[in-house]
């Protein structure tokens, strides 16, 4: 998609893709609460004739490129195009009610949360890498409706009763979009591993089983997953009571941004974590790499042992007469 074309797309829908939704309307203005920091009130303003968006809490406004720049945090217009591209099989026309309802996803219908069981999931995460048992712990599965058609997704619980949703075909959330924080029973823990995705933190999990399989050490210290860098003002007051953060975020810009912001508030205790996949874009994409590795080694070696020569059997000498 070119310039003129992303600048098409409509900023309440490009939002509500993102799985943000108005709190109320007001002639041709929409408010939200900001998606690039933490609010209570709606001071987070999009104009539905202009197509312009402004934030009273930052004091910056502009079109959706300009939005993408706040909130993937890059000036490269290449790739903030390439990051709004992305999001284009899950643009839909957006529609709102201002009432008790104001967080329901109108695009969702007949919504169902249930345990992790289809095959076609399941073979998803396999392909990913990811242990199924440690899948079936940490996520459920959503079915539903839309436009009059089944789907079913995995879906990953946030701190604010949403879910990510993903499979094979689609990436996408059932708002109230947020973080998600998992903290571990007993006394607090010092130590808070970061994530951008649920992939990468069902990938780590994947990691120390099958490096320690009869102690994988797991429990600890805390977890966070983003579920977006978008959502990283969100986490910034729940961090604070750790003496160290590992943090596992993309090899990317918007990783290494993101990194930086953190690192200016956090100092020292921010560890970053991401040498441990030097080379690959995320967690996820090391683990894949990793299993084709051995099994592309496995093979090898079983073609090894078929070429190399086998012993004759010795002729069995019977009695002569």
């Amino acid at each position: 998609m070119n310039i003129n074309e992303i600048k098409k797309i409509k900023l309440a829908d490009y939002l509500q893709s993102l799985g943000y939704t108005p709190v109320k309307q007001q002639g041709r203005s929409l408010w939200y609460k900001s998606p690039l920091r933490n609010e209570t009130d709606a001071s987070f303003k999009v104009n539905t004739e202009l197509n312009q968006w402004y934030d009273f809490g930052i004091g910056k406004g502009g079109n959706i490129i300009a939005l993408a720049a706040e909130l993937y945090h890059n000036e490269n217009v290449a790739y903030l195009l390439e990051r709004i591209a992305e999001r284009t099989p899950y643009i839909r026309p957006a529609s709102f009610s201002f009432g008790e309802q104001q967080t329901s996803n109108h695009s969702f219908e007949d919504i169902k949360v249930g345990e992790l069981s289809s095959p076609a999931l399941i073979d998803y995460l396999q392909g990913r890498g990811i242990n199924i048992e440690l899948a079936k712990r940490e996520c459920k599965e959503l079915r539903f409706e839309h436009n009059g058609k089944p789907y079913f997704a995995i879906c990953f619980p946030n701190i604010a009763g949403g879910y990510e949703l993903r499979n094979r075909y689609f990436k996408g959330c059932l708002a109230p979009k947020d973080i998600t924080h998992i903290r571990q029973q007993g006394e607090q823990r010092a130590v808070c591993y970061l994530f951008e995705g649920f992939m990468d933190y069902l990938s780590f999990f994947t990691i120390q089983v099958n490096n320690n399989p009869e102690e994988p050490r797991t429990s600890e210290q805390d977890y966070m997953v983003l579920n977006s860098v978008t959502n990283l003002s969100k986490a910034e007051q729940l961090l604070r009571p750790y003496t160290r953060i590992g943090c596992f975020l993309d090899n990317d810009q918007a990783g290494k941004r993101a990194y930086e912001n953190l690192k200016k508030i956090f100092g020292n205790r921010l560890q970053d974590m991401s040498h441990h996949y030097a080379g690959h874009k995320d967690l996820n994409d090391y683990l894949c790499h990793r299993n084709q590795a051995k099994q592309a080694e496995k093979k090898s070696q079983v073609q090894s042992a078929r070429r190399m020569p086998q012993p004759q059997p010795k002729k069995k000498r019977g009695f002569r007469l």
